[in-house]
Formats: structure tokens, sequence, C-alpha cells
């Protein structure tokens, strides 16, 4: 009897397993939700092909134009300058630089121009009688030789024999050694070719100047060039005259220059030209550097889009019956931030923002106001 009560019961929870079991599948079993298709909102620009400025970004150091490195070519003490003669002084052309002390070599050149009178006195008489025609302009040739002054220039010799004469008594070898020290002497002093600033002063009031020396340097703050790098194959496109917007780093000031030299020899390191370009302005000194944008070429029907929209370098998304396609493109320039191309037909919906993950038939919709027509941009 017990077992029988123990088989009944077991059959019983047994059957209540099963039971139990079927109920909790059925209750698991409820229907799968439907999935909703996400569309993406993407932001597109409307394409205009037109001529699309080619801009070439490149950098430089300011540097004058105008300078003077001085040297001396004799030897003296320093004795004065029309200013204190030190760094960053301003001096206005003509006024006097340097001076050294030439006291004893004024004194050989006045003993020379003496000793040159001396000797045109001397011809004086033989002129009168061998020939007359002669005498009265050198006579006054030798009434103008003053030996405070400038030698004159030699008078013209009115026939062959006058100057035979003239050049077999030394005359003319004795001019030209003259004029030659008057030359030397005017190395004592160093005016200023430009109204400019001294940048360098290594010599003082009093210092025993030695030949060959170096004295200073003396630029010209009114007009600077600044020295930028292309790329060689853009050399044919930079000419001569053209202008290039400049700008100073991490500011907004801005200048405009213009190319005034082109080295044509490519630089086998870099693989780049040298492009001198002339600005002028307020706030410039030597040294700063500056940002150049060279405008090289026009592209013609293309466009200025940003390098985020390139896929695979070639391709860029547009948006065709609420799906996005992909555009085969080829591009023209590269720049730092933009890429000028050709390909996109004109009217086709253009991503103007990338799309994370998005891939070719990507269903998307066109924000509200996103559709921006494309502009012929020339800031690259």
């Amino acid at each position: 009897m017990r077992k029988i009560i123990l088989i009944v019961i077991g059959f019983l929870l047994i059957a209540a397993s099963i039971v139990g079991a079927n109920y909790i599948i059925e209750s698991n079993n409820k229907p799968k939700p439907e999935v909703k298709k996400i569309v993406k909102t993407v932001f597109v620009q409307d394409v205009k092909n037109t001529e699309v400025p080619i801009v070439l970004p490149a950098t430089g150091t300011l540097v004058a134009k105008n300078r003077l490195e001085l040297y001396a070519e004799v030897e003296g003490v320093f004795r004065g300058s029309a200013h204190d003669f030190k760094s960053g002084q301003k001096y206005n052309r003509g006024q006097l630089l340097l001076s050294l002390d030439a006291t004893e070599y004024y004194s050989s050149v006045q003993a020379s121009k003496s000793d040159f009178k001396n000797l045109v006195t001397s011809l004086m008489p033989d002129l009168r009688l061998d020939y007359p025609e002669a005498f009265p302009v050198w006579e006054q040739y030798l009434n103008s030789i003053d030996v405070n002054k400038a030698l004159p220039a030699l008078p013209e010799m009115s026939s062959e024999k006058v100057g035979y004469f003239i050049t077999g008594r030394g005359v003319q070898a004795a001019y030209y050694t003259i004029k030659n020290l008057e030359q030397r002497l005017g190395k004592y002093r160093i005016t200023a070719p430009f109204t400019g600033v001294l940048t360098d002063a290594p010599v003082t009031k009093g210092t025993l100047v030695r030949s060959g020396q170096k004295l200073g340097e003396f630029i010209d703050t009114s007009v600077f060039e600044v020295e930028l790098s292309v790329a060689k194959s853009f050399s044919d496109l930079v000419k001569k005259g053209k202008e290039v917007a400049l700008k100073v780093p991490e500011t907004e000031t801005s200048y405009l220059g213009k190319i005034t030299r082109v080295n044509p020899q490519v630089d086998p390191t870099t693989q780049t030209i040298t492009v001198f370009a002339e600005v002028k302005g307020e706030g410039l000194k030597e040294g700063m550097y500056l940002e150049a944008m060279l405008e090289a070429n026009k592209q013609k029907n293309a466009i200025n889009i940003s390098r985020k929209l390139l896929v695979n370098e070639d391709q860029v998304y547009v948006v065709k019956d609420s799906v996005l396609a992909l555009v085969t493109i080829k591009p023209v320039y590269f720049a730092p931030d933009n890429v000028v191309v050709q390909g996109v037909p004109d009217g086709a919906k253009l991503l103007s923002k990338p799309v994370p993950g998005a891939f070719a038939g990507m269903l998307v919709k066109i924000g509200e106001n996103a559709s921006e027509t494309s502009t012929n941009v020339s800031n690259q």
C-alpha cells in the first residue's frame, strides 16, 4: 500500500512539473516587437561648379629689403656719429652714421694736392711759349685748385701735342693718384643712404677700428621682403607682380604683399622654389614669422569642399532619392583643410557634413533648411 501511494505521488509530481514547464514556455513565447528603420538626417549643399582659385599656403620670415652691413675699409679711432651709435637708433637719410679720426691721412692728402698744384704751376711757362692756345685754359684750372676742396677735373686737351706734353710731365698720373686718395679719405665717414634703424652696433666712441672690422648693421624699416617656399609643381603658376595675402600667425593682423622675384632653381632637398614677396605696413619687424596665401591659378568647373567629405580620396557622397550614393570625383588640389575637386554634377545634393557610419544605399532624409548652395571658396 505504501509503495502504491509513493508511486502515485511520483506520477503526480511529474505531471505537475510537465504542466508547469509548459506554462513557463508559453508565457515566454511573446511576439517580437517590430524593428523600426532608423533614418538619419543629413545636411547637404546644392553643387554649382564655378572657377575656384588655387591658393597655395606658404610660410616665411620677414627681412628688410634694404640693409647695409657696415665694415671699415680704413683704420682709425671711432670719433663720433650724428646720434648715439647704439642698436635701435634711428637715422635719417644723409645723416652721419659714424666717422673715424682721419687727421693724419687728411694731412697727407693736403700735401699731395699742394705738390700737384706746384706741378701744374711748373708747366705754365712752357705752355705760354710752346702752346699759347692752351695757356688760358690751364691758367684758369690752376686758379681753381683749392687744397681744402676736392681736386677739379682736368681740362680737355686742345690738341694731341698738348696732351702728350701734359702726360709726359706726369700731370695725369699725379691727378688720378690724388683722386684715389680722396676716395679713400671719404671712407673715414659713413652716411646713411636711406632712413632706417641701426640693428647692430658692436663698436663705441673711442674704439680703435681695424680695416675689415664689422661696425654694425643698418636696415630700412619701411619696406620688407618675405621668402616663401612653393612646391615645384606650381612654379609655372607663380608669377612676378601677383598679390599675396600675408597674415601674422595666431592673430587677425594681415597685410597685402606683391611678388617681386621668383627663383627658378629648385631646392633638391625639399623640391620647392623660392618666391620673394614685398610688403609694407605698420607693425612689421624684421624676423617676424608670416603666413602667406598665394593665388596660383583658377580651376574651371570645380568646387571647393572639406577634405573630411572625401571617401577613399576620390569619392564623395550625394543624396539621390533619399539614399546615399557614391560619386567618383577628380581631386585637383589638396590644401591642409580643403580640396578642389571636379566631377560632381551641377545640382547634385552633396553632403556638407560627414555622416558617421555612412554607406552606399543608406536611407537618409535631408534636414530642414540644410540645403546650401556651394560657393567659390578662395580661402583654403
